[in-house]
C-alpha cells in the first residue's frame, strides 16, 4: 500500500494478545496522523479502481452530536491510523470526508449510529457504505435460526471473545472504561500513552478479519439487509429537517435475489417525537414497555437517552412493524 508520510512515524510495541489464541494476528504498527499527507492516498482520493475495506472507530468526550470527537480510527491490513482530531482539527477530519462518504470505500464499524452522529453534527459528514457487525451479528443469528430477543445487540467485547469471529478476550476495554468513569476527559490527553494507542488499536485492528468471516457466512439478503440497515444506523440520531433527502439512497433488493425467494420487507428508520413528561411512558418501567414493543413487533427501537435528542424515539425495522410498533407508542403517549 502506497502511503505517503511528511514525517517517519514508529511501528507500534506488541501488543499483549496471548500467542496461542491469535498467531494469525500479529499487532499492527500504527500511525499518528495530525496532517492530512499522512494518511493513505487511496484512502484521501477514494477510486472506483480502488476499493478498500477498512476498520473504523471514533474515541471521543461523550461521543454524539454534542460531545467532542477525539480520535478517529482506520484499521488498513498492514497497519492502523489514528487520527488525531485534537492536534490536527477540523481541517484534518474535513480531509477524510470524501472517504467516510465513499461508496468506494466500505468502512467496518461495530455499532455506528454515535460515530455518525458525531461526524454529522460537528462536521457535516454523512458516514456511508458502512458494513456494523452488530447489525450482521443478528443477521447471522437470523439465518440460523435463532430467535431475535429484544436485547440482542452484542457488545464488541462480546463479539471479540466468540470463537467463530476471534476467540480473544478484551479484558483492557475494561480498564479503559474505568480510567473513562475517573477521567470523562480521557481522550482527549495529549500527547497520547501508550495504553490510549493500544486501546484505539485494538479497537479496530481485529475488524477486517471479523468482515472477511461475517461475509463468508452472510446470504445474499441478509447482506442487502445488512447494506440497508447499516444506512439506517448511519442516519438514526442525525435528524435533519428534510427526512434525509440530502443522504445516499438506501441500497435497492439486488437483482439477483431469484423472485421464488421470500425477500423481506425492505427496513425503515422512523422518528417519533414524545410530548414533554412522556418518555417515562414510553419506555415503561425498567424498559418494559420497549421490551414487549419490540418483541411483539420484531423491530428494533433506539432511544437518544442522556446524549440526547431526549425528546424522540427511533425505531427501525420493516414497514409494517415499524408502523404497528408506532401506533402501540402513540397509544402509551395518550394513555393518562
Amino acid at each position: 500500500m502506497a502511503s505517503h508520510h511528511s514525517e517517519p512515524l514508529d511501528p507500534a510495541p506488541a501488543a499483549d494478545v496471548p500467542a496461542d489464541n491469535s498467531p494469525e494476528l500479529p499487532s499492527p504498527s500504527y500511525h499518528i496522523v495530525t496532517k492530512p499527507g499522512q494518511l493513505p492516498v487511496e484512502f484521501l482520493e477514494p477510486s472506483a479502481a480502488q476499493k478498500l475495506v477498512i476498520g473504523f472507530d471514533c474515541e471521543g468526550v461523550d461521543l454524539c452530536r454534542n460531545g467532542a470527537l477525539c480520535i478517529m480510527q482506520l484499521a488498513f491490513p498492514d497497519a492502523v491510523y489514528l487520527v488525531d482530531a485534537i492536534e490536527g482539527g477540523k481541517e484534518l477530519i474535513q480531509a477524510c470526508k470524501p472517504a467516510l462518504e465513499s461508496d468506494h470505500i466500505t468502512k467496518v464499524i461495530h455499532d455506528c449510529k454515535r460515530d455518525s452522529e458525531a461526524l454529522y453534527f460537528q462536521f457535516g459528514i454523512k458516514l456511508h457504505n458502512v458494513m456494523d457487525t452488530q447489525i450482521a451479528y443478528s443477521l447471522i443469528g437470523e439465518q440460523e435460526g435463532k430467535k431475535r430477543t429484544s436485547d440482542d445487540y452484542i457488545s464488541f467485547v462480546s463479539l471479540l471473545a466468540d470463537p467463530r469471529y476471534c476467540g480473544i478476550p478484551y479484558p483492557e476495554k475494561e480498564e479503559v472504561r474505568t480510567l473513562l468513569r475517573q477521567d470523562p476527559n480521557f481522550w482527549k490527553i495529549r500527547p497520547l500513552s501508550d495504553m490510549m494507542v493500544r486501546a484505539a488499536t485494538d479497537d479496530v485492528r481485529f475488524l477486517l478479519n471479523i468482515h472477511e468471516k461475517m461475509m463468508e457466512k452472510l446470504s445474499k439478503v441478509s447482506l442487502w439487509r445488512l447494506a440497508v440497515r447499516s444506512e439506517l444506523y448511519c442516519r438514526c440520531f442525525c435528524l435533519n429537517d428534510n427526512q434525509f433527502a440530502d443522504w445516499p439512497l438506501l441500497p435497492p433488493v439486488p437483482d439477483d435475489i431469484e423472485a421464488d425467494v421470500y425477500v423481506p420487507e425492505v427496513d425503515i428508520l422512523s422518528v417519533l417525537d414524545v410530548p414533554p413528561g412522556k418518555m417515562g411512558r414510553v419506555i415503561g418501567r425498567k424498559g418494559s414497555t420497549i421490551m414487549s414493543v419490540k418483541e411483539s413487533c420484531n423491530v428494533e427501537i433506539h432511544i437518544g437517552g442522556a446524549k440526547g435528542p431526549p425528546d424522540r424515539v427511533f425505531i427501525i425495522g420493516p414497514v409494517k412493524e415499524v408502523r404497528k410498533a408506532e401506533a402501540i407508542l402513540r397509544g402509551r403517549m395518550l394513555e393518562f
